[in-house]
């Protein structure tokens, strides 16, 4: 009986937030070992599907970089990394595009068919939402560095994606862009999520990966913020506790944050519902990024 209460109180719990996010767009990026964990992704759809049956309209962006990195393994190939970026040549982008396309976007919507939903592919080897230019670096001493066919992403198409979401589709975009010469270039998940949600003018974006979000203590896993503002975080930045695969995830959530979003959470997909958990409780699981 008291495990049935305590069911019951989480419902009605959820109950305002399932109201104030009816009919909303929120954005999640789904990305790290938890795409390559099957079962655990299955658990993450069901929660995606959850939002979507109860009016909510979610926009899954994911990446592949593991799957991208054993794949070029199998080919023969060894990754090269200029800044963090993978250099991406010709070959290296058909890999990773099989692998986005096939390994990844195919399967997350084949199991969202399977809960019940109406997902959409959209890609470079369908309907493409996500435009680029090529990606320019400097180096520390002002060399241009040479990344190959990696881009950032300039435009989307926010239309396509709205129409999709009130159709009550839900759109699964994977990581390669379009140029203007309608050639391809490889993008990074994190920073097309941010683009995302500017576009679509989405309410939320909650980045799903391996990590508790962000840590006072890279020592410490225990040492998860809860919240942070974008002062905070941006001296964080500074400092360099916010560094390295972090980087993207907190420009991503910057990004949304500027584009009107007023909350952009960083979430660790491995402890189960977690999503659920940061969307629908008073205490999410996590770290939040607010508005100053």
């Amino acid at each position: 009986m008291e495990e049935a209460i305590a069911k019951a109180g989480a419902l009605i719990e959820a109950m305002g937030y399932i109201r104030s996010f009816r009919g909303k767009i929120v954005v999640v990026k789904l990305g790290g070992s938890v795409l390559d964990d099957i079962p655990l992704r299955k658990k993450l759809l069901t929660d995606i599907a959850f939002m979507s049956t109860v009016g909510m309209q979610p926009i899954i962006v994911h990446g592949g970089g593991k799957a991208i990195t054993k794949a070029m393994a199998e080919a023969g190939l060894e990754p090269v990394w200029v800044q963090g970026r993978r250099y991406t040549d010709q070959r290296t982008l058909a890999i990773a595009e099989h692998t986005l396309v096939h390994t990844i976007n195919t399967p997350i919507c084949e199991t969202l068919t399977e809960l019940g939903c109406r997902p959409m592919g959209l890609h470079s080897l369908s309907s493409c939402v996500l435009f680029a230019e090529p990606l320019r670096l400097t180096s520390e001493d002002g060399r241009k560095l040479d990344l190959g066919l990696v881009g950032r992403v300039v435009d989307v198409n926010a239309d396509l994606l709205k129409t999709l979401c009130a159709d009550g589709t839900i759109p699964v975009i994977a990581s390669v862009a379009k140029d203007r010469a309608g050639g391809k270039l490889n993008i990074n998940a994190d920073s097309a999520a941010g683009k995302v949600v500017a576009a679509a003018v989405a309410e939320k974006l909650v980045v799903v990966s391996d990590t508790h979000g962000i840590l006072a203590d890279l020592q410490d896993p225990d040492s998860t913020i809860s919240t942070a503002d974008e002062k905070q975080v941006k001296d964080m930045i500074k400092s360099g506790i916010i560094a390295g695969a972090m980087l993207p995830k907190v420009d991503a959530c910057l990004t949304a944050l500027d584009a009107g979003v007023k909350k952009a959470h960083i979430i660790d997909g491995r402890i189960q519902h977690s999503l659920l958990l940061e969307i629908y409780t008073d205490k999410g699981i996590g770290t939040q990024i607010i508005k100053e």
